[in-house]
C-alpha cells in the first residue's frame, strides 16, 4: 500500500492511498464534533452535517445531492463527538467531479432557510427514533452520566428545544469558524497517481484562507461511578457498564484495543459472551465498545437481559475484569487472542471505506495514517503486564452502569 502527503500552503494537510480498485474515495476529516457547541446550541454540529447538502452559491440541493449518484456514486457524512466525515465514493474516474462538490461545500454553503426548516424535521425526527430504540439511547444517555458537567456531556443529535431554534446564522458561524484547512484533513483512497490528486486537491482548496481561531477544548472532569437504573417499561432490560480510559496517544492504546476485543470480540473469542451467554444463559447479547479521542477515552459494555439477571451479569462483568487486572494472562492464551484479533483487522482492512475512514482520521488526529501492519506489529508486542494495566482502568469498583428496564 503507498501512501503519500502533500500540505498546501494554506495548511490542509493531504492524504493519497493507492490503491488498484476502480472504485475511489475522497472526503474530509473535519476536527469538529458536539464538543465544540456551546450552550444553547445542543446538536449543532450534527444539524450543520445535514444542511450543508442543502445549497451553496454555486448549487441548489437539489444539484448537490444528484452530482455523484448520476455517475452512480454517492455523497454522505456523519459526526461523533469529536469529529465530522464529508466524503463520497465512485467510479475513480469521477474523482475532479467529488473534489470540486466537497470544496463547494466547505467554502460556499448558504444554509436556506428553507431547506433548514424542512431538515429541522428530519433531525428532530431522528433523535426521537433513538429515543424509541432503547438499545441505543442507553449508550447515549450513559456518556451524559459518565461525562458530566463537560462538553461531552451531551447528546450528538442535540436537544428538541436547542433544535427548533438553530438558525441559519448559527450554522454560518460554525462552519467558518471550524471548517477551516488548518482544522481538517483531505484524504483519498483509489487508483489515480498522488500528483493528480493533489493537483485537484489544490486547485479546490487552495483558495482556502480561513483562519483559525483560537479554541480551546477542556479535559472532562472525573466522576465518582455511579449505578443507575431507570424503568421505562421494556420487557428486556438493556445495560451500559463502562468508564473513562485514556485517551488515544496513551502508550496503552494497543493493550486498551486488544482487552476490548478479548472482552467483547466475537461469538467464543468473547469472555463476556462465553461467561454471560454460553455458560450462564444470563444474556441475549454481550458487546464491548472502545472510543479514544484526543484527550480521553471510554470503554462501554453492553448487554440485553431479563430485569431479574442484571445485577448476577454486573457481578460477573466485575469478577472478569478485576481478575484480569490482577492476575497476568498466560503467554499461550495472550498470543491467541492476538491471532484471533489481528485476523479481524486483517479481514477489517480489505474494506476500501475501512481504509479511507481510517487514512482522514489518521492523518487529522496523528499526522500519518496507521498501516495494517502498523497496527498488528503494535498488537503483538502487547504484554500481559500491559493488558493488566489496561483492565486497571475497569476494576470492579471503578465501572459505572445504568441500565433501562
Amino acid at each position: 500500500m503507498n501512501i503519500a502527503y502533500h500540505t498546501l500552503p494554506n495548511g490542509l494537510r493531504l492524504v493519497h492511498v493507492n490503491t488498484a480498485n476502480q472504485v475511489a474515495w475522497c472526503g474530509l476529516a473535519v476536527n469538529a464534533g458536539s464538543r465544540d457547541e456551546s450552550e444553547g446550541h445542543y446538536g449543532l454540529a450534527h444539524f450543520v452535517e445535514h444542511t450543508i447538502f442543502k445549497g451553496t452559491t454555486h448549487r441548489r440541493a437539489w444539484h448537490i445531492l444528484n452530482r455523484m449518484e448520476r455517475v452512480g456514486g454517492e455523497l454522505n457524512a456523519y459526526t461523533t463527538k469529536e469529529g465530522t466525515m464529508l466524503y463520497s465514493v465512485f467510479p475513480h474516474q469521477h474523482l475532479p467531479r467529488a473534489v470540486d462538490l466537497l470544496a463547494d461545500l466547505v467554502q460556499w454553503s448558504v444554509f436556506p432557510q428553507s431547506e433548514l426548516d424542512r431538515e429541522r424535521d428530519v433531525v428532530l425526527e431522528e433523535a426521537a427514533s433513538y429515543r424509541d430504540t432503547p438499545s441505543d439511547a442507553v449508550y447515549d444517555d450513559f456518556e451524559d452520566l459518565l461525562f458530566a458537567g463537560s462538553e461531552l456531556g451531551h447528546n450528538i443529535l442535540g436537544r428538541k428545544e436547542d433544535l427548533e431554534n438553530l438558525s441559519r446564522e448559527d450554522c454560518m458561524r460554525y462552519l467558518k469558524k471550524l471548517y477551516v484547512p488548518a482544522n481538517m484533513a483531505f484524504f483519498s483512497v483509489g487508483p489515480d497517481s498522488p500528483d493528480r490528486v493533489f493537483r485537484l486537491a489544490e486547485k479546490a482548496f487552495g483558495p482556502m484562507s480561513h483562519e483559525m481561531e483560537p479554541r480551546r477544548r477542556t479535559v472532562p472532569p472525573h466522576i465518582e461511578p455511579f449505578r443507575r437504573t431507570i424503568n421505562i417499561g421494556t420487557h428486556q432490560a438493556h445495560t451500559i457498564v463502562g468508564a473513562r480510559v485514556p485517551d488515544m496517544n496513551h502508550p496503552l492504546r494497543y493493550a486498551l484495543m486488544l482487552l476490548n476485543n478479548i472482552l467483547g470480540g466475537p461469538g467464543m473469542n468473547s469472555l463476556l459472551n462465553v461467561e454471560l451467554r454460553e455458560r450462564r444463559g444470563y444474556v441475549y447479547t454481550v458487546e464491548s465498545t472502545l472510543t479514544m479521542l484526543s484527550d480521553c477515552g471510554w470503554m462501554e459494555i453492553y448487554l440485553g437481559c431479563d430485569h431479574d439477571d442484571v445485577r448476577s451479569s454486573l457481578r460477573v462483568i466485575e469478577r472478569i475484569t478485576s481478575r484480569l487486572s490482577q492476575e497476568l494472562l498466560p503467554e499461550r492464551r495472550l498470543d491467541a487472542y492476538k491471532r484471533q484479533y489481528c485476523g479481524q483487522l486483517v479481514v477489517a482492512a480489505d474494506s476500501t471505506e475501512y481504509l479511507a475512514m481510517s487514512a482522514g482520521r489518521g492523518l487529522l488526529y496523528r499526522g500519518r495514517v496507521a498501516t495494517i501492519d502498523d497496527t498488528i506489529t503494535r498488537i503483538q508486542e502487547v504484554t500481559p503486564e500491559q493488558i493488566a494495566q489496561a483492565a486497571e482502568f475497569l476494576r470492579g469498583d471503578a465501572l459505572s452502569s445504568l441500565t433501562f428496564m
